[in-house]
């Protein structure tokens, strides 16, 4: 069964062979990633998570084209290196495809700590919210969001447990981890919005 408060459609170009990642319930997982192109031109490489018995359904070839429709998952990372919070793509479907670069995301869901506003350093308004995606079998999935301008302001003040449904794209950022006496290059995926509504007042 579907679930419609979360859903991801990207269409772009395979960037590495799947390889494998774990097994669950005798099901065997593989991770691999997938180059979209945005309309500036810069690459969002995107990891997406697939079971064995759906790739086996598509040759996948490195360089080729394909569209995955599928969920934002969010995994608790055990180890004890690498970020806290791990994003991915769940595969629910892959098909070979010469369809234009797409990359559209549909999320319903509450927020779960409080919004951060603040400005870049060029001077954009923008808010970071983190969105509680709801999945089945009591499970949540925990999606880090970025709105901007006056999206960012109007969201900026609503409370933990408001409802929103964001659209936008999933994009990839890499930053700089400072881990004291070192530091390590890190990518961060978060959900940068185009719209947003809170129940059914759309906001922008």
């Amino acid at each position: 069964m579907e679930n419609t408060a979360n859903h991801i459609t990207l269409t772009g170009t395979l960037a590495s062979l799947p390889e494998y990642s774990h097994q669950n319930h005798e099901r065997r997982f593989f991770r691999f990633l997938l180059s979209v192109e945005r309309l500036s031109g810069a690459e969002d490489l995107l990891p997406v998570l697939a079971a064995e018995d759906l790739l086996m359904q598509t040759d996948l070839f490195q360089g080729e084209r394909f569209t995955v429709d599928g969920q934002i998952r969010s995994f608790n990372n055990r180890e004890p290196v690498g970020p806290r919070l791990i994003l991915c793509v769940y595969a629910l479907a892959i098909t070979t495809t010469q369809e234009p670069m797409r990359n559209e995301a549909r999320l319903t869901g509450t927020i779960c700590k409080p919004p951060v506003c603040r400005q870049t350093p060029l001077g954009r308004q923008i808010t970071d919210l983190c969105l509680a995606v709801p999945r089945l079998y009591r499970r949540t999935d925990y999606i880090p969001c970025i709105l901007w301008g006056r999206t960012a302001l109007a969201a900026a003040d609503y409370p933990t447990g408001t409802e929103l449904t964001l659209t936008g794209r999933l994009q990839s950022r890499t930053y700089l981890k400072n881990l004291g006496e070192t530091s390590e290059t890190r990518t961060a995926y978060e959900l940068s919005v185009s719209t947003c509504e809170r129940a059914e007042e759309e906001i922008f």
